[in-house]
């Protein structure tokens, strides 16, 4: 199922974000910067990232009940392999 694209405008900015922050953190890497420091901004990333496919998922189940489809399993089995 693709998702339409007037419903991922927010989950594209959201990656793009990360996408930001991981520059960010191979560039902390690179300079040197205090292991904290960098594993707090690489937790931070891994949220925004997780939260991206939860809402990938919830679109996807969105999309499929305004269709009037029952069928969700894989739906399902996608929200698992994320948790």
């Amino acid at each position: 199922m693709e998702l339409r694209p007037e419903k991922t405008e927010a989950i594209i900015n959201r990656l793009k974000r990360a996408q930001g922050q991981l520059g960010g953190i191979i560039r902390m890497i690179e300079e040197g910067r205090d292991c904290k420091d960098v594993a707090t901004q690489l937790s931070a990333v891994s949220k925004a990232v997780g939260r991206a496919g939860f809402a990938v998922i919830a679109t996807g189940l969105e999309q499929r009940l305004q269709d009037g489809s029952t069928d969700i399993k894989d739906l399902e089995k996608l929200f698992l392999s994320l948790a």
